[in-house]
């Protein structure tokens, strides 16, 4: 169906909002009028603003973007529609159009597959935190780097990309998944010789005869339905990484839907994004690692990074 428009000035956002919800219902788009955000600058939400005898309560585009995401929509350029006021506009996203919904197994998350589509380090929300924790983790001094769940390797791109030529060739890198069209194209990707990608069920590490790492990396990963979370990560822990080694290990919290990156976990039996197991899973890795004598940080949003570095034991003399 065509446009809805509607003119806002001083009514509240739960105003807005309900109408919104309704409007969706019978429409695949929506277009409202409200107070230009370039109009003034350093001004909250819900503040008033006078302009020729008109009063409009203040939103910004971080405003109407945070809301067209609620509202499962992309918001699409404003256009100017007079001098003080702007057209909002806001297109459902397909939520059909999603990885999640597939039924595939070995290759759901394969070369060819939906999942194939996403670029998570072209996302500021993921890029932003995961390039703070490989920097804290000092990225560039380690030698050996194990990432369970690899697929294509992004994580491992943006590490090269980070480094220096010369740094990057100084690592050794494994990555490890069961996607056979994944790491085929992973192999292709990194090329240089130091990266070596393994096909494999990563419940069953032993049996590959790693050795121990500098630095472990895994996002996304460990949460997989067919995983002892608990006992696989303490297992990475214990056997696999060195006295001084590091994790980091990424949280989503967030669906991947018509080619948006939308915030909040969902969880099974709710219609909603409710995030119990993703905070009770990022608690005990938290509580674990510092048991173990790692100093832990916490940062995201969509995705949350826990970046779990070793505590340096000063020498008593």
């Amino acid at each position: 169906m065509g446009l809805i428009l509607k003119i806002f000035t001083t009514e509240p956002l739960i105003h807005i909002l309900s109408w919104a919800h309704e409007t969706l219902k019978e429409s695949n788009t929506l277009t409202f009028e409200v107070l230009n955000p370039d109009i003034t600058g350093g001004t909250y939400a819900g503040e008033s603003i006078t302009i020729d005898n008109q009063t409009y309560l203040y939103r910004g585009y971080k405003a109407w973007s945070d809301l067209g995401e609620i509202l499962f929509c992309r918001l699409l350029t404003p256009t100017i529609a007079s001098a003080h006021t702007v057209q909002i506009t806001y297109e459902k996203l397909d939520l059909s159009d999603s990885f999640h919904h597939s039924d595939a197994k070995e290759e759901k998350y394969g070369a060819d597959s939906r999942f194939a589509a996403l670029h998570k380090n072209e996302e500021p929300a993921f890029l932003s935190p995961y390039l703070r924790a490989l920097r804290s983790v000092h990225v560039g001094e380690k030698k050996r780097i194990l990432n369970l769940g690899i697929n294509t390797g992004d994580e491992f791109d943006l590490i090269r990309q980070i480094l220096s030529h010369e740094e990057y060739l100084k690592l050794e890198l494994v990555g490890i998944d069961h996607s056979q069209t994944a790491i085929a194209h992973a192999r292709k990707r990194f090329s240089e010789g130091n990266a070596t990608f393994y096909i494999h069920d990563i419940n069953d590490l032993a049996i590959l005869d790693l050795g121990r790492f500098d630095l472990i990396i895994t996002i996304g990963t460990l949460q997989s339905p067919g995983i002892d979370f608990k006992l696989l990560f303490m297992k990475l822990v214990q056997e696999y990484l060195t006295p001084n080694g590091a994790m980091i290990l990424g949280f989503p919290n967030c669906r991947w839907m018509g080619g948006e990156m939308i915030y909040g976990a969902k969880a099974p039996n709710y219609p909603y994004s409710e995030m119990t197991l993703l905070y009770k899973d990022v608690y005990y890795c938290k509580k674990y690692l510092q048991q173990k004598k790692f100093r832990v940080t916490l940062t995201g949003k969509d995705y949350v990074f826990l970046t779990g570095t070793k505590i340096r034991q000063s020498l008593i003399i």
